[in-house]
């Protein structure tokens, strides 16, 4: 049964990239750091580590910054620079979040947070953004220990959620984020961001281009 037909009983949410306009500054601040530093990182580079987590993260670009301590230090430069320039405002939501979080309010269905974005940092952009509120669980790549494309945070989420994963419905902007997903066993709605999605997981996924056009599908989604 394809995921536009299917019935739901809960929504899990990844959050950069798909609730908040957070991948192109954080993009940005990659490429500008790195030259500065002397290394020559292009967008096709740093898009292979979207959706992935920090640890994930950090074995890919040791090999171009020469060590993991190396990765590590430019990191923590992008998470600071990153911190400052959005600590008092917060990322933009993307297009159609709020009316998509208040129509499953209104309909009573649980939201949960899974995201590849360490725990803590997660709990602050969702703060920062105001919506945070709307989720109960929240989950960060740093509570499992393997992080998408593996099922365990989805897993992880569903459990919290006290529901099977076959009755969760989840949003993701990445593929290895709807792998994930997949692999679990819910449902994928894939609204891409900075990545078109994998053909391999596309025709798997109900792809949409804003959750604008969610909110259409919420009564089939969600109905009784």
């Amino acid at each position: 049964m394809s995921t536009a037909s299917r019935r739901y009983r809960a929504a899990v949410f990844d959050m950069d990239g798909l609730l908040l306009d957070s991948e192109r500054p954080i993009q940005d601040a990659w490429l500008r750091l790195s030259a500065a530093a002397g290394v020559a990182l292009t967008p096709a580079d740093y898009r292979l580590t979207v959706g992935r987590n920090r640890a994930d993260c950090l074995a890919l670009l040791a090999g171009w910054f020469g060590s993991t301590e190396a990765a590590e230090r430019m990191y923590e430069a992008v998470d600071a620079e990153v911190a400052e320039r959005f600590a008092s405002r917060g990322f933009a939501l993307k297009p159609g979040v709020l009316p998509l979080l208040q129509a499953l309010r209104e309909r009573g269905i649980p939201c949960a947070v899974a995201s590849s974005t360490r725990h803590a940092k997660v709990l602050d952009r969702l703060g920062a953004a105001g919506i945070v509120t709307h989720f109960d669980p929240i989950h960060g790549g740093d509570q499992v220990a393997r992080g998408k494309p593996h099922p365990d945070l989805f897993e992880l989420a569903a459990r919290s959620l006290a529901q099977a994963a076959s009755d969760c419905l989840v949003f993701e902007d990445s593929s290895y984020g709807a792998q994930g997903a997949l692999a679990a066993g819910m449902g994928v709605v894939l609204v891409p961001d900075l990545k078109e999605p994998d053909p391999d997981i596309a025709p798997r996924c109900l792809i949409l281009s804003s959750l604008d056009q969610a909110l259409a599908h919420v009564p089939s989604w969600f109905g009784d």
